[in-house]
């Protein structure tokens, strides 16, 4: 089982030695999706000369793209995803976390019907592109207090088969699912679509081992899953990289335990 970390590529060296396998990065500020290529280029080389790969990026849109309401901009999107995807595949990334609860949030009075059809037809648009490169669009479930569409693994994988594309799937968050007070059996039940997962612990959102939260519920429905993919600690890091380090063996032993390999 990789275990990776949601921080930058400049933190590569620690995260190695605090035991990580990769780096899962920022959409927004490593990819620059709407900056020029030029401007790109140190953040590839940045890559290229890291001592762990980057597999991944979250923070897919800005709060400023929107993807549901009146002010949606299809064609933006389009543009902006084919870029990303297109940076993505060029530092060997296989996956684009798409979580972006201010892009994603459905305005006030907007109808949540019209809102989940923008969804899916960008979905169904940006798709293809995601193939092309090589990439998965993983569609994250957020906590109800950051945004209003999609907050349960249930949502999640009702818009991935309405979007029907294999390039779609889904991440399980277990942070997210604990403040959602979801059952951490909907992993096992919607494991097929499941792609990514995210983990932090549930009081402050800290790295696993830091306050000895049990995951074994989340791991073992995993497991049940025969979920093969990847982890990412994303979390609030105090003092990255010694934080982490102590509370991975602990971790790994979690894993190791609910009988993930």
């Amino acid at each position: 089982m990789k275990i990776g970390a949601c921080t930058s590529v400049n933190q590569a060296k620690a995260a190695a030695e605090a035991g990580f396998d990769y780096i899962e990065e920022n959409v927004q500020n490593f990819l620059v999706p709407e900056a020029p290529d030029d401007l790109f280029a140190p953040f590839h080389l940045a890559a290229q000369n890291a001592s762990l790969p980057v597999i991944a990026a979250n923070c897919f849109l800005p709060a400023s793209i929107k993807c549901t309401g009146p002010e949606v901009d299809l064609d933006r999107i389009v543009r902006y995803a084919g870029t990303a995807f297109r940076r993505a595949r060029e530092v060997g990334m296989r996956f684009i976390v798409f979580g972006s609860g201010g892009a994603r949030q459905i305005p006030e009075g907007f109808d949540s019907s019209e809102a989940r059809k923008q969804f899916v037809d960008e979905l169904r648009r940006i798709a293809p592109l995601a193939e092309k490169h090589d990439i998965t669009l993983v569609i994250e479930p957020l906590g109800r207090k950051e945004c209003n569409f999609i907050t349960t693994l249930v949502e999640g994988a009702s818009i991935i088969q309405e979007s029907n594309h294999p390039h779609v799937r889904l991440l399980a968050d277990f942070y997210h699912m604990a403040q959602n007070e979801e059952d951490p059996n909907e992993i096992a039940i919607y494991g097929q679509w499941i792609h990514h997962v995210h983990v932090a612990e549930k009081n402050g959102r800290l790295a696993p081992g830091s306050g000895g939260e049990d995951f074994g519920p989340q791991l073992r429905a995993l497991k049940k899953a025969d979920y093969r993919g990847s982890i990412s600690y994303e979390c609030s890091w105090k003092q990255f990289p010694d934080q982490a380090a102590s509370g991975m063996k602990d971790f790994r032993e979690q894993v190791r335990q609910a009988g993930l390999s």
